[in-house]
C-alpha cells in the first residue's frame, strides 16, 4: 500500500549454468516444447508438501486452541519494540504491518478467485520479491517471534492479516472485526500474474488502454504491482484522469465499488510514509534473486548510508501524507482539499510526487530524526481522487464532511479486503467475527436437519418420477461445479443454481435445468419432506451415481447439511464472475473458448481442486453417463449411454479408430478399414489421447483390469466436487 517500487531487478527467469551441477537449471521439456499443455495447476499445493502431513493436522480445529488475547499482546509488543537491524518509522511498526496485511490480501481478484491473503503466499515467490512488496520481507521477520511462540496454532496467513488489524486498533481505529481460519500452504502456487519478462513492464493492455482490455483475470496494471503505478499511468504523473481510471478498474477487479475504493486509499494513507531517500540503483536484488546465502533470504540491500532508517529506499517516492502518521484521523483528506494548487517535484530518488503550493505546508515529524520535521506530500494516485474523477471527488468530500461515516466505510472495506477469499462464514473462527451477515459473504439460510430415513423416501420418489439418472447427475454437477477452491465461493450449498444469475447461464442449459428443478420441487411437495433444494439436488445426482456404480449411497457419496439461499442473499454481479466460459466436463464452450477447450478444462479442474487422475476419471464417467449439454453426443464414446463403464477410454484409445478434424474443435472418429463414422469428440476429449501424461492415466482406466480403480477414482472425485463447499 505505502511503498510501490519503481526500481527493477534483473530478468526474473532462470538461466542454465554450465556443467550440469546439482541444482542447476537445465533444458526442460517446456523449453523444448513451449506450447505443451500445462498440467501444473492440477499438481499445485500437494498436501505432502506440508510439514504437518501425516499428523492428522487440521488448522481449522487447531486454531480453536489459540490464546487470541496473548497473540494480540505479542503483536503489540513487537510493534513498539524498534529493532536496530530495521528501525521502526516513528518508533512504531504499525504502518509497516498495515502495508504487510494490505499487500498480502490485496492480490485477490474476482476473475478467478486467485490471490489474497488466505494461504500465506506472500512468503513465497514471486510475491515475496515483487517490486511493490519491497522490504516487506523485513515485516515478516519482525513478526517471526510471534509465529515462533504460537507455532502451528497460528498460521502465517492469519498472522500477517491480524498484524494489520492490531496495528489499526493500536493507532486509534476500531476495526469491523477479524476472523481466524486461513490455512497456510508450503510452496509457491502457479497463479498467472502476467506474461511480462521484466518487472514493472506495461504489456497487459490490448492496443488501447481501455479498462476492459486489461488482460483477464489480472487486476494490476503492471507486472509486480498490487494495483496501479503511484506515479500515474506509464509514469505520466500529470494524468490524473488516467490514474483514476486505472484505480477504478483494478479495485473493481478485486471486488471493490467506488466508495470502498476511496475509503481504502484514504484510510490506508492516514498512516505511515513511502521511502525514497536515495537513488534506487543503490538497492540490491529481491529476496529470490539474492545469491548471498549468508543473507538468510533477506533482499533489497541498500548501500546508501545506514541502509535503513532515514536512508531507506523502497519505492523511490518520499511521501508522508499527514502530520500524524501513527494516528487515525481525517488529515489525509483535509490535506488534499486544503490546497487547490499542487506542483510536481522529484523525490531524492527521482520519482515524481506532488507538493502543495502554499506559504505554509503542514509538517510531519521525521520518521527517524528527533526534532526534525518534513512537509507533507502526495502521490499522483492521491490527487487523482480529487482531480481525476468526479465520482471519486464527490465521495472524498462526503468522507471529509462526515468522519464517522468514512470510518465505518473504511472499517467495512478493510474487513472485506482481508476476508474476501475466505468463503462463507462457516470458515470463520474467533471472538471478533462480526454477527452481521454481509452480502459478499454469500449468506445461506440455515440448513435443514433431514433424517436419513427421509432420504430413502426421496430416493423412491426420484425413481418413480420421469427424471432420468442423466437429468439428476447433470443438474447436480451444474450446481456443485460452480465452486472455486481459490476463494471458496460457489458450489451446491445454497442451491443458487435455482436463482439468478446461475439459472440463466448458457453453460447450465437453462431450459432443461428449469424442467428438472420444477420436478424436484414437485417431489418436495409430494413427499412433504423438509429437505433443502440444495440437498435434494446433490442427493439426486449421488443417488443416480450409486445406481450407475452398483454401490449404495453412503457417506462416501452423499453428505447432507446444505441450506437454500434467497435471491436477496445473492449478489448477481459478484456471482457472474463464477460463470464458466467453458466446461469440458460437460463438453461445452463458447466459440472463442472452443479452440482452447483443453486449457479451459485444466483451469476448471484446478478451480475444483482436482488431481489429474480425478479429472480424467470424471471426464470418462460423465461422458458415458450422457452428461453433456443441449443433447450433444460429442465425446459420448459408448453404445450403452447411462451405464458407468470404461468405454470412453477404451474407444478413445482404440487404434482401429482414426480421428479427423472437422473445424479445429470438433473431430470425427472413423473406422480405419471401412471409413465408417463411429464417434464425434472435441479437443477436451482428444487431449486424453494426445497428451502423454493424460494418456498414461487414460490407459490405466482402459486396461482390462482398470474398471475398479476407475470406479473408485470416479466416486471419490464426484464426492469431492459435491461436498467441496460443505463445512
Amino acid at each position: 500500500m505505502n511503498d510501490q517500487s519503481t526500481h527493477s531487478d534483473s530478468c526474473p527467469f532462470p538461466h542454465g549454468t554450465a556443467g550440469g551441477a546439482a541444482g542447476s537449471q537445465g533444458t526442460t521439456s517446456k523449453d523444448w516444447w513451449p506450447n505443451q499443455l500445462d498440467l501444473s495447476p492440477l499438481l499445485a499445493n500437494n498436501p505432502d508438501s506440508s510439514p504437518y502431513q501425516g499428523q492428522g493436522f487440521n488448522y481449522l480445529e487447531t486454531v480453536k486452541n489459540l490464546d487470541i488475547p496473548a497473540v494480540k499482546e505479542a503483536i503489540i509488543a513487537v510493534m513498539h519494540d524498534s529493532q536496530s537491524w530495521w528501525p521502526a518509522d516513528y518508533g512504531h511498526y504499525g504502518p509497516f504491518f498495515i502495508r504487510l496485511a494490505w499487500h498480502s490480501a490485496g492480490t485477490y481478484r474476482v476473475g478467478d478467485g486467485r490471490g489474497g491473503g488466505g494461504q500465506g503466499l506472500q512468503r513465497f515467490s514471486p510475491l515475496n520479491s515483487w517490486p511493490d512488496n519491497v522490504n516487506l520481507d523485513k515485516a515478516r521477520r519482525l513478526l517471526w517471534p510471534v509465529k515462533k511462540q504460537f507455532g502451528q496454532m497460528l498460521s502465517w496467513a492469519d498472522l500477517m492479516l491480524l498484524a494489520g488489524n492490531v496495528a489499526l486498533e493500536d493507532m486509534g481505529f476500531e476495526p469491523f472485526g477479524f476472523a481466524f481460519g486461513r490455512t497456510d500452504v508450503w510452496e509457491p502456487d502457479n497463479t498467472y500474474w502476467g506474461n511480462e519478462t521484466e518487472w514493472l513492464a506495461n504489456e497487459r493492455y490490448a492496443e488501447s488502454r481501455e479498462a476492459d482490455t486489461l488482460d483477464h483475470p489480472l487486476a494490476a496494471v503492471q507486472m509486480g504491482l498490487i494495483y496501479v503505478n503511484p506515479e500515474g499511468p506509464d509514469g505520466n504523473a500529470t494524468d490524473f484522469v488516467g490514474s483514476a481510471g486505472d484505480i477504478r478498474e483494478t479495485f473493481k477487479r478485486m471486488a471493490m465499488n467506488d466508495e470502498e475504493t476511496v475509503a481504502l486509499i484514504a484510510g490506508g494513507h492516514a498512516f505511515g510514509k513511502t521511502h525514497g531517500a536515495g537513488d534506487a540503483s543503490q538497492v540490491g536484488v529481491a529476496p529470490e534473486g539474492n545469491v548471498y546465502i549468508e543473507d538468510a533470504g533477506i533482499g533489497w540491500k541498500n548501500s546508501q548510508g545506514k541502509g535503513h532508517s532515514e536512508d531507506t529506499i523502497s519505492s523511490g517516492l518520499e511521501v508522508t501524507w499527514t502530520p500524524n502518521p501513527t494516528k487515525w484521523d481525517n488529515d489525509y483528506l483535509k490535506a488534499i482539499y486544503a490546497y487547490d494548487n499542487w506542483e510536481i517535484e522529484d523525490s531524492p530518488a527521482g520519482a515524481k510526487q506532488w507538493r502543495p503550493v502554499a506559504d505554509e505546508v503542514p509538517l510531519a515529524p521525521h520518521a527517524h530524526l528527533e526534532n526534525e520535521y518534513i512537509e507533507i506530500r502526495m502521490l499522483t494516485t492521491d490527487l487523482a481522487l480529487r482531480f481525476g474523477d468526479p465520482e471519486y471527488d464527490r465521495i472524498c468530500r462526503k468522507f471529509l464532511e462526515d468522519f464517522d461515516y468514512f470510518s465505518d466505510v473504511f472499517a467495512r472495506a478493510w474487513f472485506k479486503l482481508t476476508h474476501r477469499d475466505m468463503g462463507p462464514k462457516s470458515n470463520y473462527f474467533g471472538p471478533d467475527v462480526p454477527a452481521e451477515k454481509l452480502l459478499w459473504q454469500d449468506p445461506i439460510r440455515r440448513a435443514k436437519d433431514t433424517p436419513p430415513e427421509d432420504f430413502l423416501v426421496l430416493a423412491e420418489a426420484l425413481d418413480k418420477s420421469d427424471l432420468t439418472d442423466t437429468d439428476l447427475i447433470k443438474t447436480a454437477w451444474a450446481s456443485a461445479s460452480s465452486y472455486r477452491k481459490t476463494d471458496k465461493r460457489g458450489g451446491a450449498n445454497g442451491a443458487r443454481i435455482a436463482l439468478e444469475p446461475m439459472r440463466s447461464w448458457p453453460v447450465n442449459d437453462p431450459a432443461h435445468l428449469a424442467v428438472v428443478l420444477s420436478k424436484l420441487e414437485a417431489i418436495r411437495v409430494e413427499t412433504d419432506i423438509d429437505v433443502s433444494l440444495a440437498d435434494l439436488i446433490v442427493f439426486g445426482g449421488s443417488h443416480a451415481i450409486a445406481k450407475a456404480t452398483g454401490r449404495e449411497v453412503d457417506d462416501n457419496t452423499f453428505v447432507p447439511g446444505r441450506g437454500d439461499a434467497t435471491q436477496d442473499q445473492t449478489d448477481v454481479e459478484s456471482f457472474n464472475h463464477l460463470y464458466a466460459m467453458a466446461d469440458g466436463f460437460r463438453n461445452w464452450g463458447h466459440k472463442p473458448t472452443a479452440e482452447n477447450a483443453e486449457k479451459f478444462l485444466i483451469e476448471k479442474a484446478a478451480l475444483l481442486g482436482l488431481t489429474p487422475p480425478a479429472m480424467t476419471a470424471l471426464i470418462g464417467g460423465l461422458r458415458v453417463l450422457g452428461v453433456t449439454n443441449y443433447g450433444s453426443t460429442h465425446g459420448v464414446l459408448t453404445e450403452n449411454v447411462g451405464t458407468l463403464s470404461t468405454d470412453y477410454f477404451v474407444n478413445l484409445l482404440d487404434m482401429n479408430i482414426e480421428w479427423r478434424g472437422i473445424d479445429g474443435h470438433l473431430f470425427e472418429g472413423v473406422d480405419r478399414e471401412t471409413g465408417e463414422a463411429r464417434w464425434t469428440a472435441t479437443r477436451a476429449d482428444l487431449v486424453f489421447s494426445s497428451n502423454s501424461v493424460l494418456r498414461a492415466l487414460a490407459e490405466v482406466y482402459a486396461s482390462d483390469d482398470g474398471k475398479e480403480i476407475f470406479m473408485d477414482t470416479f466416486t471419490y472425485a464426484w464426492h469431492k466436487v459435491m461436498n467441496a463447499d460443505l463445512k
